[in-house]
């Protein structure tokens, strides 16, 4: 396999989690009876560009599918997130009823809401039928298409550049990431500001997230990385944050090579100096992620077969992307875990893939009273925690496996 950026061949491994299906292909009482597709999920690194990225087996149609069961909105902290987002890109590039914002990967109006609550004209382009159609519930016109140079020539001949272009999560999603990003650059007006919102390599790697990879999870990106591509698509990196969010991310700020105006924030300079620090653009920077994946997995397993052996019952909560990668590379199977609850109706009654195991609603807890959550989507602990803090009265606990295992 070559880059999907600079087309080198790629030789250097992260990690082999074996075989699963995709992430988010939940099966129904119909399709449980039928066969799973299942794809290697292999990740390797770029030792010219430093872009670490999964090999390619599953197309964007086969991931992205009409039926698409996240929803963003179901997460109060994400929601609290993009408010403040929208304040404060607004306060930051006056922007007003004149303006106009793009998102791309808009989902389920999550953001764009408070953009449309604000009076500033926005956009969201949503490929997915299911999430698309929820958008438009809230008033919020949406294109249903992926995004790429071809939709932001389209869009500017209909006169809708963008003051600001918005992409959160969704940069690591995109198979062809040079067709994605020179989008941008087109439709951006000559003063226009893009953002990208995704989690940071060297958090993957120092915290051993590798629940992370996933098949919707095409690359996994360093600024290292994200202002090489940038720069070879016609962006400028002009400032990055460091964000709490899913686990540690980057929000970039970008703006069209020639014609931005925006000065280079120092933060750009020291965070590149620490990445290079800590030898991202190194081959034994990656030498023992394998190892500390295969710890986290049997751990896992031991937990819940030690906790099986001695007559307690440990369920999961958040039918989460993170949690089918972690129970299908453990081989946990419903024996283990009986349910996962979920608050998302769209995922309710369904199974997770690979793992089978059934998704119910929080009613669930209460009946069953277990003894151990374990979280799956861990970046949400504190939220899902203060949540279901009512398990505490029966003596329940809290567990997550990432990085380690810890009981609360």
């Amino acid at each position: 396999m070559k880059c999907r950026h600079c087309q080198t061949e790629l030789t250097l491994p992260l990690v082999d989690l074996g075989s699963a299906p995709p992430s988010n292909a939940y099966l129904t009482k119909q399709t449980m009876h039928a066969p799973e597709k299942h794809f290697p999920l292999r990740v390797l690194v770029c030792s010219q560009c430093w872009l670490v990225q999964t090999e390619d087996y599953a197309g964007a149609d086969e991931l992205f599918s009409a039926d698409y069961a996240y929803f963003s909105s179901f997460s109060t902290t994400w929601l609290k997130h993009a408010e403040k987002y929208v304040t404060d890109m607004a306060q930051r590039f006056a922007l007003g009823a004149h303006s106009h914002i793009v998102e791309v990967a808009a989902n389920d109006g999550y953001l764009l809401q408070f953009a449309k609550a604000r009076g500033i004209p926005c956009l969201g382009i949503e490929p997915t039928t299911s999430t698309a159609n929820a958008a438009r519930a809230k008033g919020i016109e949406i294109v249903e298409e992926f995004f790429g140079v071809k939709l932001a020539r389209q869009l500017v001949d209909q006169g809708k550049q963008a003051d600001l272009t918005a992409a959160n999560n969704v940069l690591a999603h995109v198979p062809d990431i040079n067709d994605f990003v020179a989008g941008f650059a087109v439709l951006l007006k000559p003063a226009g500001v893009a953002t990208f919102e995704f989690p940071h390599l060297l958090n993957l790697v120092e915290q051993n997230q590798f629940d992370t990879i996933y098949h919707e999870h095409y690359s996994y990106l360093s600024l290292t990385a994200v202002k090489t591509i940038f720069a070879a698509n016609g962006l400028t990196v002009f400032d990055v944050e460091e964000l709490p969010t899913h686990g540690g991310s980057l929000r970039v700020y970008a703006q069209r090579s020639d014609k931005g105006t925006h000065e280079a924030s120092p933060r750009v300079a020291e965070l590149l100096a620490r990445e290079m620090a800590m030898g991202i653009a190194t081959s034994g920077y990656y030498a023992n992620f394998q190892a500390k994946a295969d710890k986290v997995k049997n751990d896992l397993l031991t937990f819940l077969l030690e906790t099986k052996r001695d007559g307690k019952r440990v369920v999961g909560y958040g039918a989460a992307a993170k949690g089918n990668t972690l129970l299908n590379y453990a081989g946990v199977r419903p024996d283990l875990l009986p349910y996962v609850v979920d608050r998302n109706p769209a995922k309710q009654d369904k199974f997770l893939p690979g793992c089978r195991i059934p998704i119910v609603d929080e009613a669930q807890l209460k009946l069953t009273r277990p003894d151990y959550i374990l979280i799956l989507p861990w970046n949400l602990r504190t939220e899902v925690t203060h949540q279901l803090d009512y398990i505490r009265e029966w003596g329940g606990r809290f567990v997550t496996a990432v990085p380690s295992i810890e009981i609360t």
